[in-house]
């Protein structure tokens, strides 16, 4: 299974070898994998135990191979590679101010890999395999399902190698999170196309709504996933946010934000959806647009 992803800047087709692939593609892909071992790697004492052992000092021998491996921009980074503490220090940096510029419209929350949905229904013809995508499995609320059930879905993953700090998409007034408790299954791609429904409605996950003009709402909600400690909110709740503000960040591992809108009010671009058709994730950076305003 190779999974491809198109850059949006330049068009070029990639192949994405995330970081431990090989037993990635043993935990998903394998029956012996997926029915011993999977089960274990998924329980909360596995990844508190990883996450303690990127916060030592002495993990900080992991970071200049990363950056090497994955070809990390340092010169976009607010610190020097010589003052990060640890290597989830590091995993969860920060940029320098203007490192991305905001652009118009609903814009990505984050560095990563997108897709994008014009109705939520659209998700069950796209993962072929697993059983039926439910909104109200997902956010535990059939108000906010029924609510929300003929929107619009974006849906954003950052790979480990990914800036894992993530901002408002739109202007607003952000609402306390919701946590939902969750098991720690990877949003690796070989997770995500085995079973989007497991992935999401098992893993751990928060949802904010951003009130926006005209009492409209975007739904955000932050997914954790396999060696994520948390997720770290850092926004002030009932608090008007900025587009392009932090919101919060994620500790070591793979995570997703998902983006829940009406799509009377935002239009997805038209490249996002066609390469989702394509079947092809879209890499794109924080602050570039997603969605025109209707």
């Amino acid at each position: 299974m190779e999974i491809k992803y198109i850059d949006r800047e330049n068009k070029k087709i990639h192949i994405e070898h995330p970081p431990v692939e090989g037993l990635l593609k043993f935990l998903y892909n394998n029956p012996v994998g997926n029915k011993t071992i999977l089960p274990i790697v998924k329980r909360k004492l596995i990844t508190e135990w990883y996450g303690r052992m990127m916060d030592k000092p002495s993990s900080i021998k992991k970071i200049k191979s990363f950056v090497d491996n994955f070809q990390i921009n340092i010169n976009e980074l607010e610190k020097r590679i010589e003052e990060f503490k640890s290597f989830n220090d590091f995993f969860c940096r920060k940029l320098k101010p203007n490192a991305r510029k905001i652009g118009n419209g609903l814009i990505s929350p984050g560095d990563g890999r997108i897709l994008t949905f014009e109705k939520i229904s659209d998700l069950n013809n796209f993962y072929i395999k697993g059983r039926k995508f439910t909104l109200s499995e997902f956010l535990a609320d059939e108000f906010l399902a029924e609510k929300y059930q003929n929107s619009s879905m974006a849906i954003l993953r950052l790979a480990p190698n990914d800036y894992h700090r993530y901002h408002f998409p739109y202007e607003g007034k952000p609402s306390k999170s919701i946590k939902i408790k969750g098991n720690y299954c990877s949003v690796s791609p070989y997770a995500l196309f085995k079973n989007l429904t497991k992935v999401f409605c098992e893993n751990k996950r928060e949802i904010c709504s951003l009130n926006i003009n005209n009492k409209k709402e975007i739904l955000i909600v932050s997914v954790g996933s396999t060696m994520v400690g948390s997720i770290n909110s850092t926004y002030k709740p009932n608090v008007f946010a900025n587009k392009g503000e932090e919101m919060g960040y994620f500790s070591f591992g793979g995570s997703t934000v998902v983006l829940i809108f009406d799509s009377s009010i935002f239009k997805i671009n038209q490249d996002l959806l066609e390469n989702t058709k394509l079947n092809l994730e879209t890499y794109i950076k924080m602050g570039e647009e997603i969605a025109i305003e209707n």
